[in-house]
């Protein structure tokens, strides 16, 4: 039966090809708006690392309660706390995060000195968040508290430095200190950039940062320190220090500490610890009090930092208006399509077709229309995501349509399409024969 409503739907939407065609562009225009927000929600929701997410906790400790929002710990460490808490090896892997500003030069390469972003991390930050190389590798645990000058640099630094060869071995200046390549990513784009996720939620939603690239040059954490000096980036001072030039000594916020748990006994096991750090330092008088803690997930911990633009957010919320917009429009069209064929369907329940059938006959066609709006939906989606890569959005990059998207795109319009026809189907089912054939 199926086969026999296709076929009448095609001979109807045929007959009537104007009002099918307003049915087919409303679809589409409602569709290709939802859908290109609805991408670009998708993937600055996603998960960064889907294959160590369920394992990656941030811990948080408050050494003071003055600069804190609703009794919540700051977003950073500061550095006795950063460190103390990575030198304890509690956890099966942990890793430090801080970022500065610094002038590069490569050395034997004719280049001028470049602005980049450098990342003082630690040697555990490669494996816990399956970052990719192209050369090389990560510099060895040792590395870290040696002070080993030594970096891993980006696909995108090593292809304007060294036009994409294996620069490993090859040395760059930062901020006039030597330091000797080992390791080249790949091209490599945690979208958001997780491991710097903070404050977010005081910004008024604006964290498109978070979708940037990736720092150009990382180096062992305390050799980061060494070199990069008073130029990391600090979240806040719950004191005024006595001197910014020396942050390691001051009262800031400015590390950031990730865990890697891999059970749920690891996990409670760590919360405990943490807890336990916090009322030693109380009692040594670095913190001002000890029941401030928190150890959140991943995705837990970018959902409290709300890391979507607001913007983007917003546009979704208006593109789907504007597709229930679109649907109001395609039930009266419909309404009116099917209304008009008031005498041929009165014939057809006349002769024995079930209400049931008219029904279906009619969700069917309403089916084909949304099948035909999904396709123009999926082209104004495409032309969408271009005009968003487009525009000076740091993630204007990421966007793409990918297949999950693709099918989402169709489905939506089907589904739209026989929602849109629920209502005109169920009158055109309840039109009575006697009184339609009397008018023929």
């Amino acid at each position: 039966m199926f086969g026999y409503y296709l076929d009448l739907a095609i001979r109807s939407l045929r007959r009537n090809r104007v009002l099918t065609a307003l049915m087919v562009v409303a679809i589409a225009a409602g569709i290709g708006a939802s859908m290109t927000t609805l991408t670009v929600m998708h993937l600055l929701s996603g998960d960064p690392v889907p294959t160590r997410s369920n394992t990656l906790f941030y811990p948080q400790v408050d050494p003071d309660t003055s600069l804190t929002e609703h009794g919540e710990p700051a977003d950073v460490m500061d550095y006795h706390s950063a460190v103390d808490l990575w030198r304890s090896h509690r956890a099966d892997r942990e890793t430090l995060v801080a970022t500065a500003g610094a002038k590069l030069r490569a050395i034997d390469v004719r280049q001028p000195s470049l602005m980049i972003r450098v990342l003082a991390t630690t040697a555990d930050f490669f494996p816990m968040f399956d970052v990719p190389f192209q050369y090389g590798g990560g510099w060895q645990a040792a590395d870290d508290e040696s002070r080993a000058r030594v970096a891993v640099i980006s696909a995108q630094l090593n292809d304007k430095l060294f036009g994409g060869a294996n620069s490993v071995g090859r040395s760059v200046r930062v901020r006039g200190s030597e330091v000797r390549i080992v390791g080249v990513l790949r091209p490599w784009r945690p979208s958001p950039q997780f491991y710097e996720v903070a404050g977010g939620r005081f910004s008024s939603g604006n964290t498109a940062g978070y979708y940037a690239r990736p720092e150009d040059v990382m180096l062992p954490f305390f050799t980061g320190v060494e070199v990069a000096g008073d130029t990391f980036d600090v979240f806040n001072c719950w004191r005024v220090p006595d001197n910014f030039m020396h942050l390691p000594e001051s009262p800031c916020s400015w590390v950031a500490m990730w865990v890697q748990l891999g059970s749920p006994a690891k996990v409670s096991g760590y919360a405990r610890f943490l807890a336990g750090y916090a009322v030693q330092q109380k009692r040594l008088g670095r913190f001002t009090h000890a029941d401030n803690t928190r150890l959140r997930g991943l995705m837990q911990w970018l959902d409290y930092n709300r890391v979507v633009p607001s913007d983007v957010r917003l546009q979704a919320w208006l593109a789907f208006a504007f597709l229930a917009v679109c649907l109001f429009n395609t039930i009266g069209l419909l309404l009116a399509k099917f209304l008009r064929r008031s005498g041929e369907i009165g014939v057809r329940r006349a002769l024995g077709a079930s209400r049931r059938a008219v029904f279906a006959q009619c969700l069917v066609e309403a089916g084909l229309i949304g099948l035909l709006g999904g396709m123009g939906g999926w082209l104004l989606t495409l032309l969408g995501l271009w005009l968003v890569r487009r525009q000076p959005a740091a993630y204007a990059d990421l966007v793409h349509l990918d297949p999950l998207m693709f099918l989402t795109t169709f489905a939506l319009a089907i589904a739209a399409s026989l929602l849109a026809g629920l209502l005109p189907a169920f009158r055109a089912s309840r039109v009575a024969p006697g009184l339609q054939l009397k008018t023929l």
